[in-house]
């Protein structure tokens, strides 16, 4: 019996054969609903597996009880992209190293593959930041030292947005933090939008803030914060994306 950790890549077709005969062959395939919105319908997913894939919650994963099936059943957890990005994750491993469970794990795609569409040289970028969704009471801003860290070493900033953020209150965010950072805010003249990398509604958008309002984004979509451009970067912005 053992515990299966997949990675689903960016999109439906990009499911690899591994991963499609592991879920056939398992007892109980779940699904982790808090790392990102998924671009298709559950629905999909289980005709493509042909199992009912059964939803965890952050709270679900991080108890870790589901682990505890592997002893007994083949367990599968999947997980939209690379399955091992997530520290959550992480942990699964642990679990089953620390109770002798037998485990494998199924990498795919992840953003972090995708993002060199965007013509930026994988090499230039820093420390990864997270937009949480803010609330009344609650509006961190820890993405914009990340961003200010980056941007003393010239290297760009990905800025993944949670699940259950609008592309338009993301970038609301966006703005009002860097609204505190008048000298940061100056430097940002355009940033990249990312919508659906690696899916056929693809969109890679390239200008200022307040003219990404009016474009059509959907989840899952990331940011990109720019910092000094290499020629061939700014040329691809240039001529590709625009």
């Amino acid at each position: 019996m053992s515990f299966y950790l997949i990675g689903l890549g960016l999109n439906l077709k990009g499911i690899s054969l591994e991963a499609i005969e592991t879920c056939k062959k398992a007892d109980k395939i779940y699904i982790e609903n808090y790392t990102a919105e998924l671009p298709y319908n559950a629905e999909e997913l289980e005709k493509i597996m042909g199992k009912r894939i059964i939803s965890l919650t952050r709270m679900l994963v991080e108890n870790e009880k589901f682990i505890e099936e592997a002893k007994e059943k083949n367990i599968v957890l999947l997980v939209y992209g690379s399955p091992l990005i997530a520290t959550t994750h992480i942990s699964l491993i642990l679990k089953c190293k620390n109770q002798k469970i037998e485990h494998k794990i199924i990498h795919n795609a992840s953003i972090f593959d995708a993002i060199a569409e965007t013509g930026l040289q994988f090499y230039k970028f820093g420390k990864t930041a997270s937009m949480p969704k803010w609330e009344t009471n609650y509006k961190p801003e820890s993405f914009i030292k990340i961003i200010k860290d980056n941007q003393k070493i010239k290297a760009h900033s990905l800025l993944l947005i949670d699940i259950g953020l609008s592309f338009g209150n993301a970038l609301k965010q966006l703005e009002t933090a860097l609204e505190k950072e008048s000298k940061l805010k100056a430097k940002i003249k355009k940033i990249i939008v990312c919508s659906q990398l690696g899916n056929e509604k693809q969109k890679i958008y390239y200008d200022s803030i307040e003219n990404l309002y009016e474009k059509e984004v959907y989840a899952p979509f990331c940011f990109v914060i720019l910092s000094e451009l290499h020629f061939l970067e700014e040329e691809f912005l240039n001529v590709v994306i625009r």
